[in-house]
């Protein structure tokens, strides 16, 4: 299959930045190709376009499903399996944004607070707790801009 110029450089750059976001390089060019795409895609012209293996190609649809990022989509009369992504960009931030927030920053509040639970026994510990404090300040404060920035319409 045949990419525009733009596309390719705009595909390469989200393969390339897949690495820097946490995912591998063939689930940031397949969600860049969705992302350009009109129309949802089906598994094989994703491959043939991308120039990787169907199994990449379904390994990495996971993936960006799992995310939120990608949905799956029939056609009448197709039993084949098409795959499209969010188009509004808005609604592409809130979902990174809460899937971010679900997996990385849930938890690390979760531990801070944990830790803060305990008494400190020593002046080492105190210190080490008012460290975890200001921490556990910092990203309850972010994720309150977070909640609210989520709220706009």
């Amino acid at each position: 299959m045949s990419l525009s110029p733009q596309a390719e450089r705009f595909i390469l750059h989200f393969g390339e930045m897949g690495g820097r976001w946490g995912v591998n390089r063939t689930v940031g060019q397949i969600y860049a190709l969705l992302f350009l795409s009109a129309g949802p895609l089906q598994g094989e012209y994703i491959a043939d376009s991308l120039n990787v293996s169907r199994s990449d190609v379904s390994m990495s649809l996971r993936e960006l499903q799992s995310w939120r990022l990608v949905t799956m989509a029939h056609k009448v009369g197709d039993r084949r399996e098409y795959f499209e992504s969010l188009k509004d960009v808005w609604e592409i931030f809130h979902t990174l944004a809460e899937e971010k927030r679900k997996r990385e920053i849930d938890p690390t509040l979760s531990l801070l607070r944990t830790l803060l639970m305990d008494d400190p026994s020593s002046e080492v510990e105190r210190y080490e707790q008012q460290r975890i404090s200001a921490m556990l300040e910092l990203i309850e404060l972010t994720t309150g801009w977070f909640d609210e920035v989520h709220d706009l319409p």
